[in-house]
């Protein structure tokens, strides 16, 4: 039986994940049948890609998403494209629609150390103070 599920990328503690279809019985990080999506869960907001097209065609021919997959397809839309498919709905239609929904959600991305970057920590400035005090 074929699950959409994610798949671990990413250093430690920085997680990135790629949406892939896989069979059930492999491993989390194992092998599978194809990449439909990546997913990252660290910038604001979380950076959501869904290769419409190739999704629906595996949820259409029974694949199982698991949990949070269903849960990232759901934000994507891609589950309400889905039951319209199930109702007659040409592909071509629903994907062109995602493309536009896409394109309309494009927004700048920002990682949660954005706001860290260049500003200098409690330790850093004191010493900074007492070097500029004493030079």
């Amino acid at each position: 039986m074929l699950r959409i599920r994610l798949r671990r990328e990413g250093a430690k503690a920085q997680p990135v994940y790629r949406i892939v279809v896989a069979e059930r019985e492999h491993p989390r990080d194992g092998r599978f049948l194809e990449v439909v999506g990546e997913y990252n869960p660290r910038t604001h907001p979380a950076y959501i890609k869904v290769d419409e097209a190739r999704a629906l065609h595996h949820l259409k021919n029974g694949a199982q998403p698991s949990e949070p997959v269903a849960r990232i397809l759901k934000i994507s839309g891609t589950m309400d494209r889905l039951a319209r498919l199930k109702k007659g709905e040409p592909v071509e239609t629903l994907v062109a629609e995602a493309a536009a929904a896409a394109k309309a959600q494009a927004t700048t991305l920002k990682t949660r150390r954005d706001d860290q970057i260049g500003v200098a920590s409690k330790g850093k400035s004191k010493k900074a103070k007492a070097k500029a005090a004493a030079g």
